[in-house]
């Protein structure tokens, strides 16, 4: 049944509207959308709510002095999560009217809708996807440029995020890269984010930030370390990493005591590149005897057998275990559950994995800030998985209180 009820100049027939209701629930009708069975009651209640504000400002104008009428309505279509709703808002002569339920620019009447479109932003959906969707779902069209308002909303609660105190000491924190294709100038560019993963003296994980990379080296990270240290920072037991140029040195600025484990899996993957196909089985065969080993003492022996093996065949190889060795082989001093945590930065990689499911339908970011928004909103659905603390947590928190005395602050 068509929708019968007069609303102009006000006239609602509450008693017809009722009747008419009932008829069109019947019908199988819907209750909201464009031609839903309360889309004209909802509208008649705005526009009355509307009809006295102006009402109230009108007498406001006239205790204050002011000549101020009634100078017609507007039409305007207001965007709801269950479809529009065609307006007519009061205006007044002098144009002071600035109504609280529905403002002058608003074309949304409330978070709801954008609350589903930053979830479905957060999901990794172009804005002509979430726009298919909208429709599809609520009948509702909303343009691009609406869509980049909404999620741009983001902004201020990614700053406020990025500038959050933190915990003074973290037992362990990982640091790795993520590279992304992002628009600047007209032209498509390569961006580095680096992702810092920290795990608390409580054995929960969380990013501490993540920081775009104009350039690499010891300037960079120092940036980057000073930022921990003034969201309050104090301390860091362990600090995990693929080599990344610039950060030892960094580090020892910046928290002079947190020890530098480099991971040992880039540094395999780095090595095998430089090993030719045919000798890769027996070399890792080898290389597994010497990170695999149950002591230092035992390593550093493996590592000259394979530099016997190795050396001279693929010297820079070798070389550069050697070179690394100090920071490689930190992790031999410490019991197997804390090894299997620190000696690869897999905890930050797996989070840049969980992230490339929401960033993979990119080919390029429109900028640098819808990239941003992207890698926040990944990071709040990513998180929610985060509610308990990594596995064996009281043996490796025991362990890291004696090997580290007088650091941590337990309380018990």
């Amino acid at each position: 049944m068509t929708q019968t009820i007069d609303l102009k100049n006000g006239n609602f027939d509450y008693s017809r509207f009722q009747t008419n209701a009932l008829e069109q629930i019947k019908n199988g009708q819907p209750l909201l959308g464009e031609q839903g069975v309360l889309t004209p009651l909802i509208k008649q209640l705005i526009e009355l709510s509307l009809e006295g504000e102006m009402e109230h400002h009108l007498a406001i104008c006239k205790e204050d002095g002011l000549s101020n009428r009634r100078n017609g309505k507007t039409a305007k279509t207001l965007q709801t999560v269950h479809g529009p709703i065609e307006l007519e808002t009061p205006r007044d002569r002098d144009g002071s009217f600035e109504p609280e339920l529905v403002k002058k620019r608003q074309t949304i009447l409330n978070e709801s809708l954008d609350d589903k479109v930053l979830a479905l932003f957060g999901l990794g959906m172009s804005y002509q996807d979430i726009r298919n969707h909208l429709m599809d779902m609520y009948g509702t069209d909303i343009s691009q440029g609406m869509l980049s308002r909404i999620t741009d909303k983001l902004i201020p609660a990614i700053a406020e995020w990025r500038s959050r105190p933190l915990e003074s000491i973290y037992t362990v924190v990982f640091l790795d890269a993520m590279f992304f294709k992002a628009r600047e100038n007209g032209r498509v560019v390569t961006k580095t984010i680096y992702n810092i993963l920290g795990i608390n003296q409580d054995g929960y994980k969380d990013i501490l930030g993540f920081y775009l990379a104009e350039s690499e080296g010891a300037h960079f990270w120092l940036g980057v370390l000073n930022d921990l240290k003034s969201r309050g920072v104090e301390d860091i037991l362990i600090a995990c990493v693929d080599g990344l140029k610039g950060f030892p040195e960094a580090i020892q600025a910046s928290f002079t005591k947190t020890e530098v484990q480099l991971c040992i899996v880039h540094q395999i993957r780095h090595s095998i590149k430089y090993i030719a196909s045919k000798d890769q089985k027996a070399f890792m065969a080898d290389l597994k005897t010497v990170y695999k080993a149950e002591t230092l003492e035992l390593a550093e022996q493996r590592l000259l057998e394979l530099d016997d093996n190795w050396g001279k065949k693929y010297p820079m190889v070798l070389r550069s275990w050697q070179t690394k060795w100090d920071q490689l082989s930190h992790y031999f001093k410490y019991s197997p559950e804390i090894r299997r945590l620190i000696y690869t930065t897999n905890p930050i990689e797996g989070f840049h994995r969980q992230v490339r499911k929401f960033t993979k339908s990119k080919g390029a970011f429109t900028s640098e800030n819808a990239l941003i928004k992207l890698l926040y909103c990944s990071y709040m659905n990513i998180k929610k998985k985060w509610n308990q603390p990594i596995p064996n947590w009281a043996l490796v928190i025991s362990q890291l209180d004696i090997f580290f005395e007088g650091r941590l602050k337990i309380r018990l």
